[in-house]
């Protein structure tokens, strides 16, 4: 059976035994930084290309039951992990959910003129077509 600890609850000083007293002079070691490495999952982007290429912006409600999304299509040159950042930022912007399917961006909801704002921010050309 363990043994409990009995705190006084009298007027009583308690000696509190603090159990990273002991860490308080230690000294960490620096781990050493390559100046060239970039990590792909890095938040920090790069100042954004201008003339990146032309993207469309299209609201679209087929096949989803009557609901109204809008999609991003035609990148060129840019990796999923660049489009996943782009729709969290889009998505985030918007207040609203969305995924990238198939080389696109969909987001819930027609938000056509939030989006076209980002990627011209982002340095793409948009595009508005259908509806």
């Amino acid at each position: 059976m363990k043994e409990k600890k009995h705190i006084p609850t009298s007027d009583q000083t308690f000696a509190w035994n603090r159990p990273f007293a002991a860490l308080k002079d230690v000294t960490l070691p620096m781990m050493p930084t390559k100046p060239d490495a970039r990590d792909p999952a890095d938040k920090t982007l790069a100042a954004p290309q201008r003339n990146r290429g032309r993207v469309d912006i299209i609201r679209s409600t087929a096949h989803r039951g009557g609901k109204t999304v809008t999609v991003i299509t035609g990148f060129v040159g840019i990796s999923q992990i660049e489009k996943e950042r782009m729709a969290k930022e889009i998505q985030k912007a918007c207040g609203a959910g969305g995924t990238v399917k198939e080389g696109r961006i969909e987001i819930q909801g027609d938000h056509r003129d939030t989006v076209g704002r980002i990627l011209t921010n982002a340095g793409f050309r948009p595009v508005f077509a259908g509806g």
